[in-house]
């Protein structure tokens, strides 16, 4: 069995004494693709900002890399892409380039100049992700799927062994939803970068996914897809706090 990369233990975080997460205990292996499911307001991305050491439990431990977190330095080995659609201004005047060589900064330093070296690292993962013909293309005159591919090539080139995607696909059309899920695939079976998914799109998710965890303040399911696909709605009306079913694309 491969070696955790998170491990939650116990966690507990109240917000001006509302409980937010309670009793949080699970692992995500190395080369694992976990979906993180739940209803708006369940603590998923509470639970992303306590595992990018941007909040702290109140009580519980968060071990990443077999370091407690708030001991952990090297940050380099998480790629992090946010929903784009709340956090992206498309009148930003940069070529996909220059996005994608921020992700180097940490690494190469914010008054260092890159060299031919990380130039070719740049391009290389901005074709990886299927976009070497946009490389000198302003972002903000790509498509929405386009952007979140150029987000992802932010965050791969600094060649992180995890990969946290929150809510991506927001904004986001069917067949770039489709296209996205596809290169995540691509990078969990062919690169082994384990993948941590948050998202509502259950249906697309349970054919990609290797683990799901429900979330809903506490963790009411954890198991793979098949599992998943099993629970019947009443199940899922109770995770979830009102009725539930789940789609799925058939193609």
């Amino acid at each position: 069995m491969n070696e955790p990369i998170i491990s939650m233990k116990n966690i507990e975080y109240a917000y001006e004494n509302k409980s937010v997460l309670s009793n949080i205990n699970f692992e995500i292996p190395q080369g694992s693709f976990m979906g993180l499911v739940g209803p708006n307001g369940g603590g998923k991305t509470t639970l992303i900002k306590l595992i990018l050491g941007l909040l702290k439990p109140d009580s519980g431990s968060i071990d990443l890399f077999g370091q407690p977190v708030d001991k952990f330095k090297a940050w380099d080995k998480i790629g992090f892409v946010s929903q784009k659609s709340n956090s992206f201004n498309k009148g930003f005047p940069a070529t996909v380039f220059e996005v994608v060589s921020m992700g180097l900064t940490a690494k190469v330093g914010y008054l260092k100049f890159f060299t031919s070296k990380h130039k070719k690292k740049i391009l290389h993962t901005i074709d990886q992700v299927g976009m070497g013909e946009y490389a000198y293309e302003n972002i903000g005159n790509l498509s929405g799927g386009q952007q979140q591919r150029i987000f992802i090539a932010r965050s791969l080139v600094s060649d992180p062994e995890l990969l946290i995607l929150d809510e991506p696909t927001v904004g986001v059309d069917y067949e770039n939803v489709q296209r996205f899920y596809e290169l995540l695939h691509q990078l969990n079976n062919e690169q082994n970068i384990t993948l941590l998914l948050v998202t509502h799109d259950t249906g697309t998710m349970t054919e990609h996914a290797t683990d799901i965890v429900c979330l809903n303040k506490t963790l009411h399911f954890h198991g793979n897809p098949k599992e998943y696909l099993s629970l019947s709605e009443k199940d899922l009306s109770q995770f979830y706090g009102h009725p539930v079913n789940i789609v799925t694309h058939d193609h």
